[in-house]
């Protein structure tokens, strides 16, 4: 379902996220950059595990929890999502603080693309409100089947 990212698409990746964290007075550690190279470099939804093996062989020797934190701070500073399900993370197609997106994650490939589509998310928000809630972030997955996935069964 989601198209393979190149080196490029990584780089671009990369030089926003240390835009959003420049903008929020963050860190992107060395850690924090090589995981969402890894993320970024996967072009897939990925889990902690997967991650830490590849940490790992690049010789950090970090544990689980240590996996965790940095996917939070990816996370917080808008730079990937969580996909609930599968508890698995997949980079952000424009990371940015207060960031809200359509996460549509296929059942076949468990692929997952993102879509950016503000007028869908003023709508939940205005509903939300009317409910006497207030949503600071919103990723809503939707599953589904891709095209890919549906041209082979």
């Amino acid at each position: 379902m989601q198209r393979n990212r190149t080196i490029a698409d990584c780089g671009k990746g990369l030089v926003a996220a240390e835009q959003v964290c420049k903008l929020s007075g963050a860190r992107l550690t060395p850690l924090r950059r090589r995981v969402l190279e890894l993320v970024l470099a996967c072009g897939k939804p990925v889990g902690a595990y997967s991650l830490l093996s590849e940490l790992r062989a690049d010789g950090y020797s970090d544990a689980p929890p240590t996996i965790y934190r940095t996917l939070e701070f990816l996370r917080a500073h808008g730079l990937v999502h969580r996909i609930a399900k599968s508890s698995t993370f997949v980079a952000c197609c424009r990371p940015r603080n207060g960031h809200c997106g359509l996460i549509f994650v296929c059942t076949g490939c468990g692929g997952a693309m993102e879509l950016q589509e503000q007028e869908i998310m003023d709508d939940i928000t205005q509903r939300a409100a009317g409910l006497g809630y207030r949503i600071p972030r919103q990723i809503v997955e939707i599953e589904g089947v891709c095209n890919a996935c549906q041209a082979v069964s």
